[in-house]
């Protein structure tokens, strides 16, 4: 499980490197909104990483402890935030943690965009349900039912701004792109 925690650690650190060089923001949801998905990603994220839970059924396992699921695990782990990354350079300026509309903001459909319009969200939900199947225990997939629910929700939110900014150039982008799962309309 330790290899999995420095895939994590890794991600980090290249994620608030890569913070800088963002555009100023031109609108922003509010603090409410951002709540609704900020305090379930944290549940997941304590599910995860907590060396154990209240709940003793969380802490029992669906998966046997071998090394081939552990590996298996920090390889989606590694994957899904490789994909995430990539997704994250390819956005460059116009990425934020939480739904904002950036000065001169650009649609970008190249790169993993042209598989699914929000291939970070596709990235971290394989790299959490990757971390799941490491630990092996059932506190981790529910740790992937409230991020996937959590992520989906910021879709939801981001998927306005950009119709609201993009119009019918987004509508034709979102018809021909799946959301999160490549080639899933």
């Amino acid at each position: 499980m330790a290899v999995v925690g420095i895939i994590w650690l890794l991600w980090v650190i290249v994620w608030i490197a890569m913070a800088r060089g963002a555009k100023p923001v031109a609108k922003s949801e509010g603090v409410a909104s951002r709540l609704t998905y900020l305090l379930p990603l944290g549940l997941a994220y304590y599910l995860l990483v907590a060396a154990y839970v209240p709940l003793p059924l969380l802490n029992d396992r669906f998966a046997p402890l071998t090394p081939l699921l552990t590996w298996l695990g920090a390889a989606l782990t590694c994957v899904g935030t490789s994909f995430a990354i990539w997704a994250r350079v390819r956005l460059a300026g116009n990425w934020s943690g939480t739904v904002t509309l950036k000065q001169n903001h650009e649609l970008i459909v190249e790169g993993p965009y042209r598989w699914v319009r929000h291939p970070i969200y596709s990235g971290l939900l394989t790299a959490i349900i990757g971390t799941a199947l490491a630990r092996g225990e059932w506190r981790g997939l529910i740790a992937v039912a409230v991020a996937t629910i959590a992520l989906w929700r910021k879709l939801r939110l981001e998927e306005m701004i950009m119709r609201g900014e993009f119009g019918d150039t987004y509508a034709r982008y979102a018809e021909r792109v799946p959301a999160l799962v490549p080639w899933l309309m």
